[in-house]
């Protein structure tokens, strides 16, 4: 990939013009692209997803001083989840600069969800290796701060809310087992089963087990009309 207008137009969008643009073609250049998955974007959405995270944290400590810990961390999670990457993906319009081998390219590869939000945290790393962690946290406000200020849904835990949902009709607390783990070591993918004793259970992804099992509650939830579906 060599310098051309896309990435020229890319880079006013994400407001950082690269001094070393090989860090932003490297963020852009998945694994079917190449022969070696260390030539593809996968380390730097490694540093991306620390870099995101730690400004994301700071951003909900400073703009919500009497939230208790649990709070922070529902608030956290919601915004540095791949689908909210994703979305800011979107916004961006990184899809269109994306390397995908052909197969990927076929199947859609530069609007998938997964895919876009990997993108995006590649993005940060590389802005934080080409100027630094204050130039990539200025990036990560910029994007992600009106989302913050527009969080809406519950924010109680659903695990919790489940729990206490079933104890209140009498019936045994959820059990959380995992059904299958994929991807690479440092990018898995759990898929995690809520079995409820009297009611129909529910299945949930996450990039971690907690996040899987709280995404297994809410479709529980959901379902039950406890929650709705623009609250999750």
């Amino acid at each position: 990939m060599s310098a051309t207008p896309v990435l020229d137009a890319l880079e006013l969008r994400l407001g950082h013009h690269f001094a070393d643009r090989a860090l932003l073609e490297l963020a852009l250049t998945h694994t079917s692209a190449v022969a070696a998955p260390s030539a593809s974007y996968q380390r730097l959405e490694f540093l991306g997803d620390r870099v995101l995270a730690l400004t994301v944290a700071a951003m909900v400590y400073r703009a919500y001083p009497d939230a208790e810990e649990g709070e922070l961390a529902r608030r956290l999670n919601a915004l540095v989840k791949r689908e909210t990457c994703a979305e800011v993906a979107r916004e961006l319009n990184l899809g269109e600069a994306v390397r995908l081998g052909s197969g990927e390219a076929q199947s859609g590869g530069r609007t998938k969800t997964a895919i876009l939000g990997d993108i995006a945290e590649a993005v940060i790393a590389a802005i934080h290796l080409d100027a630094g962690f204050e130039v990539a946290a200025a990036f990560v406000e910029r994007h992600w701060s009106e989302r913050m200020r527009a969080a809406r849904g519950p924010l109680r835990d659903a695990k919790t809310t489940l729990q206490e949902w079933l104890q209140g009709r009498g019936l045994a607390a959820p059990t959380y087992r995992q059904i299958s783990r994929s991807g690479p070591d440092h990018d898995p993918l759990f898929t995690i089963s809520a079995d409820l004793v009297g009611l129909e259970g529910a299945h949930g992804t996450g990039r971690s087990k907690r996040e899987a099992e709280q995404n297994a509650a809410t479709r529980v939830l959901v379902r039950e009309g406890l929650w709705k579906d623009t609250d999750v």
